[in-house]
């Protein structure tokens, strides 16, 4: 079975997060969709310095808003980060084409949205004294929940070392 996974980032603000999000998807072969508006442009040097020289190896769409996305993801199976979701991420079955959704990096997702998608919404469990993760980490550690759940097709499982044999 080919596996699509994708990664939505509505409205990111920070290009260094942008940036090792877009290293995450091509390590992983995510799908990146950057829906704006965006807090920086795709070609600030600090969103190409974070993401090294993997944007040519990136599956990359860009939104100019969320309704856009949404209009031309119709049918999707979204799944919505959040610290304010009740569901672990680790509790979901991920189908086949899934929709990471995270939102921007001082707000969030937008609480509407939340509220209408209720059964899809997930969190990363932490101490309740932390806000929240930086995005970037959370969503490596979303995309690879995912990935397991799907046996990690397509990557390499097996290091190597450089020097000497196993």
């Amino acid at each position: 079975m080919e596996y699509s996974l994708n990664i939505v980032l509505i409205e990111p603000e920070i290009p260094q997060n942008t940036g090792n999000i877009a290293r995450t998807c091509a390590a992983t072969g995510a799908r990146l969709h950057l829906v704006g508006p965006m807090g920086f442009q795709i070609t600030d040097k600090q969103v190409k310095r974070a993401g090294l020289d993997y944007w040519d190896k990136l599956d990359i769409s860009f939104y100019n808003s969320t309704e856009e996305f949404f209009e031309q993801n119709k049918g999707g199976n979204f799944f919505y980060f959040s610290t304010k979701a009740e569901i672990t991420h680790s509790d979901i079955t991920y189908p086949n084409e899934a929709y990471l959704v995270f939102g921007k990096e001082t707000k969030g997702l937008p609480e509407e949205l939340l509220r209408e998608n209720h059964d899809t919404c997930v969190r990363l469990p932490m101490r309740g004294m932390i806000r929240c993760l930086n995005l970037s980490n959370a969503v490596c550690v979303g995309t690879y929940e995912v990935l397991r759940q799907w046996g990690y097709p397509k990557l390499s499982q097996n290091g190597k070392l450089t020097k000497y044999n196993w």
